[in-house]
């Protein structure tokens, strides 16, 4: 009985890896665009030699043993995430990008002397160069091949807040608003805030503490 093996992830930067393309994006006063794809032709992925079977959707077949072969990936299946990465990484390599050292999910390609680096998370893309009409062109190629929004000078990515202020060559990080989405999700919005969770006027000492303690305490 042979086993099949298939792909299924697609490659994202690291947070340090996010950290980096900001930190560039400072200090070489760069321009930081978002853009959000929506809609791709997928690629096939690794699947079984390039193909992706399925089994019968309810209603259609009766041989349990019977599946269907994909002319194209589809969404939302498991191995879409990599199909995406393929199609992703065709497109760029058109577009004569380089993947960063053993990053696989951040590019790098000088246009007419000005570098672009990106950042991709899946379909959140990150592109940051210092030359904005070049950073224009390259992505309205990208929403020219691909479905997808404009959303404007980076400003959230990941749950983390983006504030830069290109005159001061300062970015700054935060997650106030996902903090906060926690807090309102579990009803601990209203609570009333505390510096300690101890009780007032609690005093430890050293002889407070077991000579034995239980390994799983630690």
């Amino acid at each position: 009985m042979s086993v099949i093996t298939m792909t299924l992830f697609s490659p994202v930067p690291a947070p340090s890896g996010f950290c980096t393309i900001l930190s560039l994006a400072t200090q070489q006063n760069m321009f930081t665009d978002h853009v959000d794809i929506s809609q791709a032709e997928l690629l096939p992925g690794d699947g079984h030699n390039g193909k992706v079977y399925i089994s019968s959707p309810p209603g259609y077949g009766k041989d349990p043993l019977e599946v269907y072969g994909l002319l194209k990936p589809l969404y939302s299946m498991p191995s879409a995430a990599r199909a995406w990465h393929t199609t992703m990484g065709a497109f760029l390599a058109k577009e004569g990008c380089a993947m960063v050292g053993f990053e696989k999910s951040m590019w790098t390609v000088m246009i007419d002397n000005a570098r672009i680096l990106l950042g991709p998370h899946i379909d959140d893309f990150v592109i940051v160069c210092a030359n904005q009409k070049i950073l224009d062109g390259f992505r309205a190629r990208l929403l020219d091949i691909f479905e997808g929004t404009y959303e404007g000078k980076l400003q959230h990515y990941l749950e983390c807040e983006v504030t830069r202020d290109m005159d001061k060559g300062t970015t700054y990080l935060s997650q106030t608003h996902y903090a906060e989405e926690i807090l309102r999700t579990h009803n601990f919005w209203n609570a009333t805030p505390r510096l300690t969770p101890m009780q007032p006027n609690t005093r430890l000492n050293k002889e407070d503490c077991d000579k034995n303690p239980a390994p799983d305490f630690h």
